[in-house]
């Protein structure tokens, strides 16, 4: 049996030839992979502009929220001086808070934005594993029904919602929860269809085996699987919750329930008056909230995205 004996070059000696094709083949990969488009400094640049764009409302907002209401109007693009700024510097959210109850509105806006996802991601989670796993009439007639859900405009149905909602005192932060789950189970649905159709059902013929009931493989093996997908569905669903103002206008009782967004339409006056300067500070504090929560999920978007594209 030949044994290799790897052989020392010294100064002046020339590669083999097969070494040599192998060390050129490299760095021609190397060459090619460093090479950048000619436009990818353009579109750097482009893309950059564009989220510039994106941010200057929210800048604008948060400059606003400590100038005087006179000078709003007058020049909403400057920066607060001695001139415009308030004294003291957060009157303005201060005043704000005091005048539509701020504390019982973000109260009431967490409670039906934390229900409402948390009853979505465990109904519609369950629902896309079921309409995967089981193939039947009626499983299919359930996926195109959420599927069409979708596209049905939100004003064809609210006249009827409302009449419902009242006749089932639904009129709480509590019953609201259960028309959040009727309108975002669509959305949720379809893209956990999506990601269970991606989940080899092996795993859960071994959970099975293992003795797991069909309870117990969906918590302690399919919804692990599930949480890029779920963190995603609770971002776009906390996103529109939070910020929703037709639906609870519609459903809410609004002489004892308020959201931040109803609660915010309070600083207008009469005749068309309205505060800026408190406007524009409880739009920080409503806004805060949402980015917290989207940079703190973020992370997870981007692992579930890494992690399904290497899935096989």
């Amino acid at each position: 049996m030949a044994v290799y004996k790897p052989t020392t070059l010294q100064k002046g000696d020339q590669l083999p030839p097969e070494v040599q094709a192998l060390v050129k083949k490299s760095a021609r990969k190397k060459s090619t992979s460093s090479r950048q488009s000619p436009y990818s400094g353009l579109w750097s640049i482009l893309l950059s502009l564009i989220s510039v764009i994106y941010v200057i409302p929210i800048v604008l907002v948060f400059i606003n929220s400590f100038k005087r209401k006179a000078y709003i109007n007058k020049s909403p693009f400057s920066l607060p001086n001695a001139k415009t700024l308030v004294n003291p510097i957060l009157s303005n959210y201060t005043s704000g808070m005091q005048k539509i109850g701020f504390t019982s509105a973000f109260v009431n806006s967490i409670i039906i934005t934390v229900g409402s996802v948390f009853v979505i991601i465990l109904c519609t989670s369950m629902c896309g594993w079921y309409i995967t796993r089981v193939k039947s009439v009626f499983s299919t007639c359930m996926y195109y029904l959420c599927v069409f859900s979708m596209i049905v405009p939100f004003q064809m149905v609210m006249f009827t919602l409302a009449k419902t909602a009242d006749t089932l005192h639904l009129g709480n932060p509590i019953g609201i929860i259960v028309v959040y789950l009727g309108f975002g189970a669509g959305l949720a649905v379809f893209m956990f269809c999506g990601f269970a159709k991606s989940i080899p059902i092996e795993i859960e013929e071994a959970a099975m085996i293992d003795g797991c009931n069909p309870v117990q493989t969906y918590f302690q093996v399919v919804m692990p699987i599930l949480k890029p997908t779920c963190i995603s569905v609770a971002i776009l669903e906390a996103m529109w919750i939070w910020n929703d103002y037709l639906l609870p206008s519609l459903v809410l009782d609004k002489t004892k329930y308020k959201t931040v967004p109803i609660a915010i339409q309070y600083l207008k006056g009469g005749y068309g008056s309205v505060d800026m300067g408190a406007m524009m500070a409880m739009l920080v504090l409503a806004i805060i909230p949402i980015i917290i929560f989207y940079l703190v999920c973020q992370k997870y978007i981007i692992e579930g995205v890494v992690a399904g594209a290497v899935k096989g």
